[in-house]
C-alpha cells in the first residue's frame, strides 16, 4: 500500500533525493562514470563557446547527456546482475555485454556528431 503522503510537491522532493544518491553512487562506485562525467566537463564549455547554431549545440549537448545516461542505466544493470547471484550465468555475461555495447554506441555518436559538427568548422 502507498503511504498517503508521497504525492505533489513532497514526492517530486522525494524522487530528486533518490536521483542524487544514485548520481552520488554513480560517482562513488562507477570509474567509467566518473571518467565520462569529466570528460563532459571539458567538452560542454567547448559546445557553449563554439561559433555554431542553437541546433548543432543542442546536438552537442545532448550526446554528452546521453552517454551519462546509458552509462547510470548500465551501471544499474550491472548492479542488479551481481545482486541476483555469484555463479556464472550465460544471460548475467550477456545482460552485461548488451548494456556495455549500449554505452559504446553511445559513445560512437558523441564522437561522430562532435566530429561532424567541429572538423568543417576548422577546414
Amino acid at each position: 500500500m502507498k503511504p498517503a503522503n508521497n504525492h505533489g510537491i513532497k514526492r517530486i522532493v522525494r524522487a530528486t533525493g533518490f536521483s542524487m544518491k544514485g548520481l552520488k553512487a554513480a560517482w562513488v562506485h562507477e570509474a567509467a562514470f566518473r571518467q565520462e562525467l569529466m570528460l563532459a566537463i571539458v567538452m560542454l564549455p567547448i559546445a557553449l563557446w563554439v561559433d555554431i547554431s542553437t541546433v548543432e549545440r543542442l546536438l552537442l549537448i545532448s550526446t554528452l547527456f546521453m552517454v551519462l545516461i546509458v552509462e547510470l542505466l548500465n551501471s544499474a544493470i550491472e548492479a542488479v546482475v551481481d545482486r541476483v547471484g555469484s555463479e556464472i550465468h550465460p544471460l548475467s555475461g550477456q545482460a552485461k555485454d548488451i548494456a556495455s555495447a549500449a554505452v559504446f554506441l553511445t559513445l560512437a555518436l558523441c564522437g561522430i556528431t562532435w566530429l561532424a559538427i567541429l572538423v568543417p568548422l576548422f577546414m
